[in-house]
């Protein structure tokens, strides 16, 4: 990937950096635009009233701060507001925050001397990662709680997350021989004043959402295969008569998967057969349910979602979200509300209700194949034992039917639901790290979902016999996920085994849509 300021962060270059862990490099050009852009505000904020340099914050805004404190203040705002409570979010998402914040400080508009960049920069290339608490910011100043956990950090105080244990900041900055960062002008307030958790998370939430949906057409594909449909509900002809990029796009995916497979069959060959309208009730079925004859309808909008989703929160990682904003090109300091995340909450809360309409889709393709009276081609719960005696996928589907209920009552939106505070100058908020991290639940719920679809396919396919007449696409990934996930008869508890498939699916590459 380019290096960091030589032009936008896709969302690829984002993938990069955390899951194959890329080393950050600093452009040149763009460190050099720091440094004047840090330059430009040292010499215009002399002798003048700036906000959260020589006055207070917020509210506080009114009240001017002596010069011989204008340093302690930056300081001051940093801890104060160090004040998460809950879990701390995983390394992974504090990674993600640094890269956002570290890619907005490469614009050139916060101020901030060229020691923070380089900070972050060691610290993102070294997997020290700030100790940040999910509950906090409201996402209108930006994320100011989440973010004064990685001020702290960046001045020495604090804990990270360093190879999966919480240590003391000051001792893994000595391991390394790295200097905590001294405060300049307003470096307090410019990594404080952003988007930039809600920001990171949300990239990664779009990276594995776009996995969930890889996954969902697979597997919708595959059921399709395991009832011998008809092909012609993801036929092109029938298709491209709903003039919608996303379910066009599913159905060519489907057909793609399911090109070389066996087992789908052409409607004019059976149902167009003369012979069988002498029948009075017909032995096949003319369609399918919904949840197999509307893939396309039903992962169509998801897919278009997902993408919205991305181009949205792409641009806000690279976009200026300080405030004030440091503009040393035309020679001034403008005030307004770029920290205000409601671009980000408003695509957080769209993905998440996406994501949980994908895991309703696999439940009720579980059900299907778990209802014998639905499918009339397996047995009930897909039980390869003794009926009665054992009892095949029934446990592991409560697992499921219960969380995909959860995600139902997490989908309620956060962007709706501003209440106002800081004494009413925060008078609405966007709750977009709220929004966030919910979503990321709703994605990881989603996942143990699938986890037990696919297992649950699994088993019917080694119950019909039918592995050979599979499409390639099918039967590779039924031998990849037997490895870990062998066919099974008797009962057994099987916890670690949806652990380790549900791993599979968020680390696999197998397939993407996109």
């Amino acid at each position: 990937m380019a290096p960091i300021g030589q032009g936008a962060l896709s969302l690829n270059d984002f993938a990069e950096l955390i899951f194959r862990n890329e080393k950050v490099v600093l452009d040149k050009d763009a460190l050099n635009k720091v440094n004047t852009n840090f330059e430009f505000l040292k010499k215009f904020s002399s002798h003048k009233l700036i906000y959260g340099i020589n006055t207070g914050f917020g509210p506080m805004a009114q009240y001017k701060v002596s010069e011989e404190n204008i340093l302690q203040l930056q300081y001051n705002l940093i801890r104060s507001h160090s004040s998460g409570s809950g879990k701390l979010i995983p390394a992974q998402l504090s990674k993600a925050l640094m890269i956002a914040r570290l890619n907005s400080f490469m614009q050139a508009y916060s101020g901030v001397h060229t020691e923070v960049v380089e900070l972050l920069k060691e610290m993102i290339n070294n997997d020290i990662c700030p100790c940040i608490y999910e509950h906090g910011g409201v996402g209108a100043s930006g994320d100011l709680v989440q973010l004064a956990h990685l001020g702290l950090v960046l001045i020495g105080e604090g804990e990270v997350i360093f190879e999966d244990a919480v240590h003391p900041t000051i001792e893994i900055f000595n391991k390394f021989n790295i200097k905590p960062l001294s405060i300049h002008i307003r470096e307090g307030l410019a990594v404080l004043n952003g988007t930039s958790a809600m920001t990171g998370i949300g990239m990664l939430n779009i990276l594995h959402a776009r996995k969930l949906l890889s996954w969902s057409v697979l597997f919708s594909a595959m059921i399709n295969e395991i009832v011998e449909a008809f092909d012609d509900h993801y036929s092109y002809e029938l298709n491209i008569v709903k003039h919608h990029n996303g379910q066009n796009k599913i159905a060519s995916l489907m057909r793609d998967i399911l090109k070389d497979s066996k087992m789908i069959r052409d409607r004019s060959e059976h149902l167009y057969n003369p012979d069988n309208l002498d029948q009075e009730v017909f032995e096949d079925k003319v369609q399918e349910y919904y949840s197999l004859r509307c893939v396309t309808q039903v992962l169509g909008p998801i897919y278009d979602t997902i993408n919205q989703a991305e181009n949205v929160v792409v641009n806000e990682i690279n976009s200026v979200n300080d405030n004030p904003v440091i503009d040393h090109i035309n020679h001034n300091i403008f005030h307004g509300g770029n920290f205000h995340g409601d671009y980000v909450s408003l695509e957080m809360d769209k993905l998440k209700i996406a994501i949980t309409r994908l895991s309703m889709l696999a439940e009720r393709q579980l059900n299907y194949l778990l209802n014998n009276k639905l499918n009339q081609k397996l047995p009930p719960f897909v039980n390869l034992g003794v009926l009665g005696l054992n009892f095949g996928i029934q446990g592991m589907q409560f697992t499921a039917t219960s969380t995909v209920a959860e995600n139902q009552t997490l989908s309620f939106p956060m962007y709706v639901h501003s209440i106002p505070n800081n004494n009413d100058n925060q008078d609405i908020v966007s709750m977009g790290c709220n929004a966030a991290l919910l979503t990321k639940r709703v994605i990881d719920n989603s996942f143990e979902v699938l986890a037990i679809h696919l297992m649950t396919i699994l088993q019917a396919i080694d119950y019909l016999e039918c592995h050979d007449r599979l499409s390639s696409s099918s039967m590779s990934l039924y031998d990849k996920v037997r490895t870990i996930f062998p066919k099974f008869i008797e009962d057994q508890p099987r916890y670690k085994e949806m652990a380790r498939v549900k791993d599979f699916l968020m680390q696999s590459d197998h397939i993407s849509v996109f």
